[in-house]
Parts: structure tokens; sequence; C-alpha cells
């Protein structure tokens, strides 16, 4: 498992201790308001945060299928390039699920 997905660092904050409770306080810089967080030590005793936002798991099915989520991502990228066509309105199609 590749869990460093970029070498590049910067400093964020120096001299940080841990309070009386032996928490270490993020920097508001740093932190992911909506994240959880997996945390991973190495053999030297660094310490990365990789911040996890999760997704309703009817929404799943797209991260599942490498097919539609490159598709979805080349719509995405097509409409931010000024290449998407307006073909009206699909209301009429909807369907209402509450």
């Amino acid at each position: 498992m590749e869990v460093i997905k970029s070498t590049k660092f910067e400093i964020v904050a120096n001299g940080v201790k841990l309070d009386s409770k032996k928490r270490i306080v993020l920097p508001k810089a740093v932190v992911a308001e909506e994240a959880t967080y997996n945390i991973y030590r190495n053999r030297l005793g660094q310490i990365v945060l990789d911040p996890q936002i999760s997704i309703p798991a009817y929404e799943a099915w797209l991260f599942k299928n490498p097919e539609a989520l490159t598709l979805v991502r080349q719509g995405l990228l097509e409409s931010a390039q000024g290449l998407a066509e307006s073909h009206g309105s699909f209301a009429e199609y909807a369907n209402d699920a509450s």
C-alpha cells in the first residue's frame, strides 16, 4: 500500500508539544474540517496523517466502477473547458425517489 502520494512536504508548525492529556493540537492550516484521519508511523517514529472523507453508500458504486468514473471525470473536464453542450431540461425524466 502506497501511503505517501507526494514527497513534497512543508513544515507547518515547529516545536509542538503534547498537552496535559498527551494530545497534539493541529494548526488550522492543516485541518480538513470534514475529514477523519488514518495515522501511519514508520520505523523512525515519523507520523503521517492521511485525511479521509467518507461518502454515502449509495454513491460508492461510482468509485467501484472505473469506466463510469472515467466518463464522469471526462464530462467534468469537458464542462470546465467549455466544451459541454446544452440539450435542455431533462426534468420530465426525473424520478422522485422521496
